[in-house]
């Protein structure tokens, strides 16, 4: 099987490819120019509601999933452990939240025996932020 490296170094030779080719470099460069700078929060920059909420409900659904994970647990025994139904940890299991508040998230974690911690400071910005910091 002929390398994709080996292939486009042998197109590179026909000049109309080449141009083609080179135009993609403008193009790109020009699609990097309008694109904005990741700031940390997939939900801040599509412009949804309450981004931080979301970001920290992704963050706990992650957590939940990752602890059942490496329990082994299977759905229908996380879903007694959590106080659910078997569907509702597939859906977290696939990260979909779906109406679960942040605080019922958090009642999750505390079943499957975490601590979790409400850390509440002043911030120097206009308005503060919510994280979850898993440790």
């Amino acid at each position: 099987m002929t390398k994709l490296s080996t292939l486009h170094k042998r197109w590179m030779k026909d000049p109309e490819y080449r141009k083609e080719y080179d135009a993609l470099d403008d193009e790109f460069a020009e699609l990097v120019a309008k694109a904005k700078p990741f700031r940390g929060n997939v939900f801040a920059d599509l412009a949804l509601p309450s981004p931080d909420r979301e970001l920290a409900r992704a963050q706990l659904t992650l957590q939940i999933y990752r602890i059942v994970k490496a329990r082994g647990l299977p759905q229908a025994q996380a879903g007694a452990v959590l106080g659910i139904k078997q569907p509702h940890v597939s859906a977290l299991m696939r990260n979909r939240a779906g109406n679960f508040s942040v605080g019922r998230l958090m009642e999750f974690l505390t079943a499957l025996g975490q601590d979790v911690r409400i850390t509440v400071k002043p911030t120097r910005k206009a308005k503060g932020e919510m994280a979850v910091v898993a440790g």
